[in-house]
Formats: C-alpha cells, structure tokens, sequence
C-alpha cells in the first residue's frame, strides 16, 4: 500500500482527505504543522508528501520543500494551497522557491488530485 503524508493545519482538509486517499486505497498519515510534518516524512518515508503553503507562518510549505530538497529528499511533493486565491497572486512549479512537482489550487476535485498522485507515485524515480 503506497504512502502520503499530508501536512495542512486544517483539521478539516486533514479529515476530508484521510477518507479521500484512504477510499482510493492509500495509507495515509497526516501532521498539521512543519515541524510534525518534517518529523513524519523522516519516520514514514512516504510515496507522496501533500503540502499546505500557508501553516504556522505564511510561506511554511515554500520553505519545507526547500528543506527537503536540502536534505536530498527525493519524495514527489504536491503543493495544495489557496495562497493564490488569499494573495492574488498565481504561482507554479519553479526550481527555486517552489520545489514540487505539482502545484494545485484549492478547492480541487479528488478525481484531479487522485490522478496526480497516481501519475506522480507511478512516474517516481527512486
């Protein structure tokens, strides 16, 4: 059974998710802030890493996917925020500031979410 761990400070994205990705037949582990998540994703080892961008502080997501990347962890990272629709502004995948491989604006529909994950657990280069 392939791995995610979402790190989001909303209990009710935690919630919604854990019965989305578990239904889909994925384990699922959950943190709701940096710190926890850090610890999660070094204990876990997951398939996938889901990340919120605005948590205890409003670019922690940015910089979490910085640090994994530091650290050489080579984990496909889905960025699902509503930081667009908060700052009006529109961010993408780049190689400097936001190190994932997918960058979804909340709301999003779980058939769109699961068919990344999917493409992204399949296409995972170890």
């Amino acid at each position: 059974m392939k791995k995610i761990v979402l790190v989001d400070d909303d209990p009710d994205i935690q919630e919604t998710m854990k019965m989305v990705l578990e239904k889909a037949g994925y384990s699922f582990k959950g943190a709701m802030d940096r710190g926890d998540g850090m610890l999660l994703i070094e204990k876990e080892n997951p398939d996938l890493v889901i990340l919120d961008v605005m948590m205890e502080e409003p670019d922690d997501g940015f910089f979490m996917a910085q640090e994994l990347n530091a650290k050489n962890v080579r984990i496909p990272i889905i960025m699902l925020t509503s930081i667009g629709s908060v700052t009006g502004m529109r961010y993408a995948k780049d190689n400097e500031m936001v190190m994932v491989e997918e960058f979804v604006e909340k709301p999003v529909t779980p058939e769109i979410l699961l068919a990344k994950i999917q493409r992204l657990i399949e296409n995972r280069k170890d």
